[in-house]
């Protein structure tokens, strides 16, 4: 599991500049009216896509591993519950977008085999402690996000835009081409 991390993290990059391409074409207030999807507008949920990350990768920067790429973490946002919206400008969220995603895609080629088997006890926002293996920890983090794209792209095809193609073997085309 730990070297689909890289295509995961190389596929979540991908897909976030196309979706966020395709939310350019909506006004800021069409981004932000409620649609009543879960976290409401397109832009809410796009920031509860840059909440989860940061909640996961403040979790992993206590890995005993001590990864160097999430050493910076505690200088962005601490969200305070799910719908925390930590990005207020259209602008700061999708510099944000691009920097975790950098961030995600080293952390990403960091994770060894032996670590992702490894078991990991964590802390939910509501305060409860689990454990689970590492690894599937990590690819929760990347089922969270494309789940709620998914949520983003009907938000935008209810505007009428044509989203863009998102699927996983389009990206495995075009890094073999």
């Amino acid at each position: 599991m730990y070297s689909d991390f890289k295509l995961l993290a190389r596929y979540n990059s991908w897909v976030n500049i196309r979706l966020y391409e395709c939310a350019e074409q909506l006004s800021d207030e069409q981004r932000r009216e409620d649609r009543g999807a879960f976290f409401k507008s397109v832009f809410a949920t796009l920031n509860h896509i840059a909440v989860g990350d940061l909640l996961w990768m403040r979790q992993f920067a206590t890995h005993p591993a001590a990864f160097s790429s999430l050493q910076g973490i505690d200088n962005y946002p601490k969200p305070t519950s799910l719908d925390y919206i930590p990005y207020t400008s259209w602008e700061d969220l999708k510099q944000a977008r691009q920097q975790l995603d950098q961030i995600l895609e080293s952390f990403a080629s960091e994770i060894t085999e032996a670590q992702s088997r490894e078991p990991f006890t964590y802390k939910s926002i509501r305060g409860f402690s689990s454990t689970r293996t590492f690894g599937s920890l990590v690819l929760h983090m990347f089922n969270h996000q494309t789940h709620h794209r998914g949520q983003v792209s009907t938000l935008l095809t209810q505007f009428g835009l044509e989203t863009p193609a998102m699927d996983l073997p389009h990206i495995c085309e075009e890094l073999t081409a």
